[in-house]
């Protein structure tokens, strides 16, 4: 079976397919010559997910799915949340994000955050949603160079490394797309798999 990933992110792209390779193929917009903007409208991950996975959906046979990730930070009241990627407005930068993100907690004692993905899986007309969390807290000056976003602030819980310090294997091992993918790939490995 073919089942598309609505993302142009080779990164992630090439995360999924790693894991799934043995039960489905998978294929990104980039792979398909899939170039039309998909919206992202949604006011949480997970409607903002089912929205990029129904968009592609409605010109495509194959099953699609699609995933949207936020950073929580409990002293900004869960932002920049579902806001993450445009947390400093357009056009998207990590850097911006990352130093506005830095400027608004300046001066809180609670440093607890987390990062959240939501996959959508949408074969039929009944969605299906798989979800990944890693709690840490936010430190003040960035560390590392590997990684994005939110990562050179990111310390994630029994870890000394930030995100960005730490190695890919490592990272994917214990983030939240990990644990959200290794959670879809199991549910395909039991429905799909000859």
């Amino acid at each position: 079976m073919e089942v598309i990933f609505a993302t142009h992110n080779k990164h992630k792209s090439k995360e999924i397919k790693k894991l799934a390779s043995d039960v489905v193929l998978i294929r990104n917009l980039n792979d398909i010559g899939y170039e039309t903007e998909i919206p992202e409208t949604g006011t949480t991950l997970k409607a903002n997910a089912l929205e990029k996975c129904q968009f592609v959906k409605r010109s495509l046979s194959s099953p699609v799915f699609a995933d949207d990730t936020g950073f929580e930070v409990d002293a900004l009241n869960g932002a920049p949340g579902v806001y993450s990627a445009r947390y400093a407005g357009e056009p998207k930068s990590d850097k911006a994000n990352l130093q506005k993100l830095l400027r608004e907690i300046q001066g809180k004692a609670d440093r607890r955050a987390r990062f959240k993905t939501v996959i959508c899986f949408l074969k039929d007309d009944e969605p299906l949603f798989f979800e990944g969390v890693v709690e840490g807290k936010v430190i003040d000056t960035p560390k590392g160079a590997e990684g994005f976003g939110y990562d050179p602030v990111f310390i994630p819980d029994g870890y000394k490394q930030t995100f960005a310090e730490m190695d890919l294997e490592l990272k994917n091992k214990i983030s939240h797309r990990g644990k959200a993918f290794e959670k879809f790939v199991k549910y395909l490995y039991e429905n799909y798999s000859k």
